[in-house]
């Protein structure tokens, strides 16, 4: 897995991206700025969970208080949407962006809590969901927690995205908050991620990955992650639309239709 070694010129490490399909990006964003986002989240998620998906966690689960957030930059009526949107077109993330797949749009915000005892996500692949064509998606994940094993970081599968999406299987449910699992490629392996919060995690569409639960007695890991698609992109499902051009205007293109190779439907996708 590739790391980068600087975040305002071309880091170094693009071209083993099209090895692996991932590029972690040291320090991208300050500490303060990082605080910044976690306290609007934070504040937003004791106050109103409007913004959350329906996982179908049960009443007592940790994560029916902490649920995932999912298209926060589509409501500028809120501060987090704001704040979102923001983060969403920074030159940061976009000048990588921009470098890995050409000129972009946005296309999904999500911001996962992750408290002490939450279950973690079985391996996929974002594009089964995404279904953007005739590229793929790219994700950036910033972690807004120092991320590792113990509190639920992100394992990634290094050369995945050079595999067609997989069919999923069932997943365990016991470590996991959905329920179907994408299997490693046949001669691939599981690495673990380790980050500082403000560091961001840029990963092709088609790279399997996913993570267990946060078994840390007093960590949250939290992420703010961004989805991206070439311009070029001609569908998307629908989830996604309107998609948000770096000027700030909506984009349209047409809608991806059926559910991908394995029948799954769209929904929001995240690690």
């Amino acid at each position: 897995m590739s790391t980068a070694t600087s975040n305002t010129a071309a880091p170094t490490g693009f071209t083993d991206y099209a090895r692996d399909g991932v590029l972690q990006v040291p320090a991208v964003f300050s500490a303060a700025e990082v605080e910044q986002i976690r306290e609007a989240f934070m504040t937003q998620v004791g106050a109103d969970r409007s913004l959350a998906i329906d996982d179908r966690v049960p009443d007592d689960d940790v994560l029916a208080r902490f649920p995932r957030f999912v298209h926060p930059h589509r409501r500028p009526d809120l501060a987090v949407g704001l704040l979102a949107l923001d983060v969403m077109l920074d030159r940061r993330l976009l000048d990588v962006v921009t470098d890995l797949i050409g000129p972009a749009l946005g296309a999904q915000s999500m911001f996962y809590f992750k408290p002490p005892t939450a279950r973690g996500q079985a391996m996929h692949q974002d594009n089964m969901f995404l279904r953007a064509h005739p590229e793929t998606c790219l994700a950036a994940w910033i972690a807004v927690d120092d991320v590792d094993a113990a509190n639920g970081g992100l394992a990634v599968v290094p050369g995945s995205h050079r595999t067609e999406l997989v069919c999923p299987e069932p997943a365990d449910m016991t470590q996991s908050f959905t329920n179907a699992e994408v299997p490693i490629p046949e001669g691939m392996a599981k690495v673990q991620t380790v980050m500082k919060a403000g560091d961001v995690l840029f990963f092709h569409g088609s790279v399997v990955h996913g993570s267990l639960a946060n078994t840390s007695p007093d960590r949250f890991r939290r992420s703010l992650i961004f989805h991206y698609i070439p311009q070029a992109s001609t569908e998307i499902a629908a989830f996604y639309h309107p998609l948000v051009h770096p000027d700030r205007r909506d984009v349209f293109i047409a809608e991806a239709l059926g559910g991908g190779p394995c029948g799954e439907g769209a929904g929001a996708s995240g690690p």
